[in-house]
């Protein structure tokens, strides 16, 4: 008898097929919709395919006895706990590389558009206002000038070799500096802000690094700086950035995630010192196909080999 892999996500009828050698697929639109199973069909649960962006109760967890392995489409993990996955010893796979040059692509397109305040000169356009009011204002350079990075992890690399294009200097920091890498290294998240005039968010979410990016950071990133944040909306206090863009305390700030989304701050709608998309990061025909390729990989790996292809490095057992 197979054993029932249970999908929050979609799959396509070619991935179907390749999972149903191995798997008894069944496809839910929700935690709460699986939670209303029959215990005898959770019973049979060995797989679960969820998503980065996909809530993942414990109370689901721990009706699934003989649950073996997780895989995730995408690259964050705040879903998961760690401590529970860990003392269960559930396999945990992911999707990093294949969308590190998508994400470093939008960060950069955010820190432009910030910078050069793109979306907002052409709302100005389309309000009729170049007509009323005359030629737009002047904005920031990009070129030559200094961006901090908080975590320089793949996702932070990347970013780096677009700035290199535009002569930026580099800083970052790290919880320890890279011995691999010739850009300086800050010691804290503080000094970071007040030594750079672009702010790049790309480090890890989770509790440990929620609101990193606070109303002391936003103040020492100045009014001359800019904030921009592709990580997790977790890692900046939105309250207190929605205070430093009303009064200025900062230039702008160009954001694709948030705390609670799809909600977000109904006060940065207002400002015109904000550019918001919706976590979009990663959503390019390309990189999606590739993630759920590695996704489906992991699971079929799984299946045949007892590991996933590619583990949240935490969830890696082999190496413990």
């Amino acid at each position: 008898m197979k054993a029932v892999l249970l999908s929050l996500l979609s799959i396509t009828d070619h991935h179907f097929q390749k999972l149903s050698q191995y798997y008894e697929v069944l496809i839910v639109d929700s935690a709460e919709q699986a939670l209303a199973l029959p215990q005898d069909t959770l019973n049979k649960v060995e797989a679960v395919y969820s998503s980065a962006t996909t809530q993942m109760p414990l109370e689901l967890l721990d009706v699934l006895p003989n649950l073996k392995v997780i895989s995730s489409n995408g690259v964050g993990f705040d879903p998961y706990d760690e401590n529970y996955i860990r003392s269960r010893q559930i396999r945990l796979g992911y999707t990093p590389e294949v969308l590190n040059d998508c994400v470093a692509d939008l960060a950069f397109a955010l820190l432009l558009d910030c910078a050069r305040q793109v979306s907002a000169s052409d709302r100005y356009v389309r309000a009729g206002r170049w007509l009323s009011d005359g030629p737009y204002q002047l904005t920031t350079q990009v070129t030559g000038k200094r961006l901090g990075i908080l975590g320089l992890g793949r996702i932070g690399m990347e970013i780096a070799e677009r700035a290199k294009g535009f002569k930026m200097e580099i800083l970052y920091h790290n919880r320890n500096p890279r011995s691999d890498v010739p850009y300086r290294y800050i010691n804290s998240v503080l000094e970071l802000a007040k030594q750079c005039d672009f702010l790049m968010v790309a480090t890890p979410g989770g509790p440990e690094n929620a609101k990193l990016i606070n109303q002391e950071v936003l103040e020492a990133l100045g009014a001359e700086g800019f904030l921009i944040n592709i990580a997790r909306g977790v890692v900046v206090d939105e309250d207190a950035l929605v205070l430093a863009l009303q009064n200025k305390l900062i230039a702008g700030a160009a954001l694709d995630v948030f705390v609670n989304e799809p909600h977000v701050p109904e006060a940065l709608f207002e400002l015109d010192n904000v550019t918001v998309v919706p976590h979009i990061a990663s959503a390019t025909v390309e990189t999606r196909g590739a993630m759920r390729d590695l996704s489906i990989t992991n699971l079929l790996h799984f299946a045949q080999h007892g590991e996933v292809k590619v583990s949240v490095p935490w969830a890696d057992y082999s190496i413990s």
